[in-house]
């Protein structure tokens, strides 16, 4: 027999379920109390079905006030375990909170069908007088704050609660906007008592803790994004100060460390991610941003330590998704996954921190550890491991060839010339198939995205330049190897071959000055070029071939106007062809130009890629004192014979 709107329920049936619902809740906290395991995960689904099971049944008779305030108890404790038993589930509106609101306006002989969830909430707060109904709903609104706390909507969440003050207190309704503010109307809304007729299987009064940690947690991380560093510092120990478990409170230090980091203030943010380090030492983002913070303050040696030990962790135990304790049903760790979360609690791969290290210690010098790097990261890409390599925006991997080039340089210094002559031909052996024959590079009119290469170039051509730039540094790298084991005549071969590959190109529009804002690409070929020439040339004097190697320096000069390592070369060559007075011109000019002009200059440019340093440290021009002195005894004839 079909029931009519609002006739309660046969009197047996509440008595039911609320037993039932007794008997569940007291069933979860015994197995809460006994500890971890897969006892209690096997539990929270089982009371999952449960409670849905029930809460079917109650929703299977029309909503009547007296059965209103189970029903919602039990709809608690079903989102409860629902958020339990996968933490995707709190993703998304939860259409059981609007179902709820419904049923709740239904038995009031209201209706909403129409309203979003934000309407109902104000529909149902504003218009549901009944006492009955109030902790119930308080129950409800904590979940429903949860679960738009979990989508980021901080404003929802506020709104709702703005409006509970106000129907709980007319006069705060004007309050000012200080007092309004999130967590101030979280931290001043008075949570219900549980009653022992209707338990809950997670507190309110507990919600309400993990609720104003999360917001704190949340707004910090807003204004950390912002660059509002000072409030976010707040907001950010506010939340550590908070209920939370180990693993978020080491994440909050974490964001604390970057943060003052951000501020300029490395001190204070090393001990922040100390102490992430000290409550959680699986907590591995807060080591790498530790290493970052050395590397800022140039403490190399703990920099390096604080890398090697990172690399040492993530082989031992890589990071997996790791799975929380299933007893706090809903847990800090559910509501707070932002972006600049995930950005700033990023794991580095082990090959990205095994590059890491190489690429420290070929800056610094330290050339026999670099070596050792290099090889080992090249020998896990060579296993297949580079395929679980993240290849996005954040990795510290450059692309592939240039690793094979640093390493070549790293080789190459460390006096493994065969070595790097090996490595270098893996690189032009694996670009020659992808590089054009002939194209042209045109210099941009103006650096509006859109001109030139900037926005115009396709990328087939963009790869290709780089590709060409890679081939032309294997080359370069192979000619200062045969250079250093005395084999000149093979050394100008590769730089040769290195030249010719750079004719490929046509830059078309740049001049003599460098463009105010050079393309990288055209910035890398053109530096090579140069140092190509360099080098050639070099070797050309050690033959006794002056006139090639002055041709050499002459078109170095061109590229890079006012080099002074170029313009050296240049005079001793001048020099040794008995061109004095040319010679002598050049010396004067090269003398008076300011110090350090040139690199200024350079300063103001992007930095070259490291596989270029070592050949431009090989190109300097060691001083010649003798050179010098026959340069100023030349002069100070002339000067008093004016017919010389």
């Amino acid at each position: 027999m079909k029931r009519r709107r609002g006739l309660s329920p046969e009197p047996g049936c509440p008595r039911a379920w609320a037993a039932e619902n007794r008997a569940r809740a007291e069933r979860w906290r015994a197995v809460w109390s006994a500890g971890h395991g897969e006892t209690a995960a096997q539990e929270v689904r089982q009371q999952r079905a449960g409670f849905e099971q029930l809460l079917r049944r109650m929703r299977g008779l029309p909503a009547a006030l007296p059965t209103l305030p189970l029903e919602l108890t039990v709809l608690c404790n079903s989102l409860l375990f629902t958020v339990g038993a996968s933490e995707s589930a709190i993703k998304g509106e939860a259409e059981g909170i609007r179902q709820g609101l419904l049923r709740v306006l239904e038995a009031c002989g209201a209706c909403g069908q129409d309203l979003s969830t934000e309407e109902l909430w104000q529909k149902v707060l504003q218009e549901v007088t009944v006492k009955e109904l109030q902790a119930p709903l308080q129950h409800l609104r904590a979940l429903q704050a949860a679960w738009w706390l979990a989508a980021s909507r901080l404003g929802s969440v506020a709104g709702l609660f703005r409006l509970l003050s106000n129907t709980e207190d007319p006069g705060r309704a004007h309050c000012s906007m200080d007092e309004n503010k999130l967590l101030s109307l979280l931290k001043a809304w008075q949570a219900p008592t549980e009653k022992a007729s209707l338990p809950l299987v997670q507190s309110t009064r507990h919600l309400k803790e993990i609720l104003c940690t999360t917001v704190a947690f949340l707004q910090g991380l807003q204004e950390l994004e912002a660059g509002n560093f000072t409030t976010a510092l707040s907001l950010l120990q506010e939340a550590a100060g908070g209920f939370c478990s180990k693993r978020v409170l080491a994440q909050i230090y974490t964001c604390l460390g970057c943060c003052a980091q951000r501020m300029g203030k490395p001190q204070t943010a090393l001990q922040h991610l100390k102490r992430a380090l000290q409550v959680d030492f699986q907590c591995l983002p807060a080591l790498s941003h530790a290493a970052e913070v050395y590397h800022e303050l140039g403490e190399t040696d703990v920099e390096l330590q604080a890398l090697a030990l990172l690399y040492e962790a993530l082989e031992k135990n890589p990071p997996a998704a790791a799975s929380c304790s299933p007893y706090f049903l809903i847990r800090i760790e559910l509501l707070v996954h932002t972006p600049v979360l995930a950005s700033l609690l990023c794991h580095r791969h082990p090959s990205e921190v095994k590059y890491l290290l190489a690429q420290r210690c070929l800056q610094e010098g330290r050339v026999a550890d670099a070596v050792e790097h290099y090889l080992d990261f090249l020998a896990l890409l060579q296993e297949g491991l580079q395929q679980q390599v993240p290849l996005n925006s954040s990795s510290a991997l450059p692309r592939i060839p240039v690793v094979f080039l640093e390493t070549a340089s790293a080789l190459e210094q460390a006096g493994r010339h065969e070595d790097a002559i090996t490595v270098c031909e893996e690189v032009i052996s694996r670009t020659t198939r992808l590089i054009l024959r002939v194209f042209r590079v045109e210099e941009p009119e103006c650096p509006s995205p859109g001109a030139g290469l900037t926005g115009g170039l396709l990328s087939q051509k963009k790869e290709s330049l780089c590709c060409l730039a890679w081939r032309a540094a294997g080359y370069l790298h192979q000619g200062w190897a045969w250079a250093k084991m005395g084999k000149s005549k093979e050394a100008i071969t590769q730089f040769s071959r290195c030249l010719g590959d750079l004719c490929r190109v046509q830059l078309c529009g740049f001049g003599v000055e460098p463009a105010e804002d050079p393309l990288p690409e055209v910035e890398v070929l053109q530096k090579i070029r140069f140092l190509s020439l360099t080098g050639r040339g070099m070797q050309f004097l050690e033959l006794g071939r002056h006139k090639e190697a002055l041709l050499d320096f002459q078109h170095g000069l061109q590229i890079s106007p006012g080099d002074p390592t170029a313009a050296s070369y240049l005079v001793q060559t001048l020099w040794k062809l008995n061109r004095k007075q040319e010679a002598a011109a050049c010396w004067q000019k090269l003398s008076h130009s300011p110090p350090g002009e040139d690199g200024q200059q350079e300063g103001q440019r992007r930095p070259f890629p490291l596989y270029l340093v070592s050949c431009l440290k090989q190109t300097m021009f060691p001083h010649s004192e003798s050179l010098a002195r026959s340069i100023q005894d030349y002069l100070e004839t002339t000067s008093q014979d004016p017919l010389s």
